[in-house]
C-alpha cells in the first residue's frame, strides 16, 4: 500500500480537501468490499447479504425490525434477503420469547463459517491498513466515521459493541 501523498491541509473543510476525502472514502470501501465479492459470488449472493450476516453475527437473536433499522432498508428487500439466507442455510428465525409474533434470527453452523471466511477477507485488508497507518490516525478515522452516523442512529452503533 502506498503512503498517503499529502497531510490534510490546515484549510481541511475546503472544497478540494472534502472531494478528497470523498474520492478515498469511496475507493477504499470499493476495495475493502471487493476483497468479499468472489466468495458471495461463489454462493450467488451479494454486498446485501453479507450485511445482514455480518448483523446477525454480531447480535445473535436480533428480531427482524432491528435488522431493518440498522440497514436502513426496506422491509420487502430484508424479506427477499433473508428469505435466500434461509434457503441456503445460513440463517435461522425462531419465535421471539415474550412476544411469539417477533423473529429473533440467528446464524447457523454454515452461517458462522461463512460469515468468519467474509469477515477473515475484509480484517486482512483493513488491519494491514490500520497497522500502516497507525494508532493516532485509526482514531481519528473512527472518529471521522462516527462524525457521519445522525446523533439519533449512534447508539444503535454503538449497542453493537456490548
Amino acid at each position: 500500500m502506498a503512503a498517503p501523498t499529502s497531510s490534510a491541509s490546515p484549510l481541511f473543510l475546503r472544497e478540494p480537501e472534502i472531494r478528497r476525502g470523498l474520492e478515498l472514502l469511496y475507493f477504499g470501501n470499493a476495495h475493502v468490499t471487493r476483497s468479499i465479492d468472489h466468495g458471495l459470488a461463489r454462493r450467488g449472493l451479494g454486498r446485501a447479504h453479507h450485511r445482514a450476516l455480518y448483523f446477525i453475527a454480531r447480535k445473535p437473536d436480533m428480531a427482524v425490525s432491528d435488522l431493518l433499522a440498522l440497514l436502513g432498508i426496506t422491509k420487502q428487500s430484508l424479506g427477499r434477503v433473508l428469505g435466500e439466507l434461509t434457503e441456503r442455510g445460513l440463517v435461522e428465525a425462531r419465535p421471539g420469547e415474550r412476544d411469539r409474533r417477533q423473529r429473533l434470527l440467528r446464524l447457523t453452523e454454515a452461517g458462522s463459517a461463512f460469515e468468519a471466511e467474509l469477515y477473515d477477507a475484509l480484517r486482512e485488508r483493513l488491519a494491514a491498513a490500520y497497522s500502516k497507518a497507525g494508532q493516532g490516525a485509526v482514531s481519528g478515522f473512527w472518529a471521522v466515521l462516527e462524525g457521519l452516523i445522525p446523533d439519533e442512529e449512534i447508539e444503535r452503533v454503538e449497542a453493537l459493541r456490548g
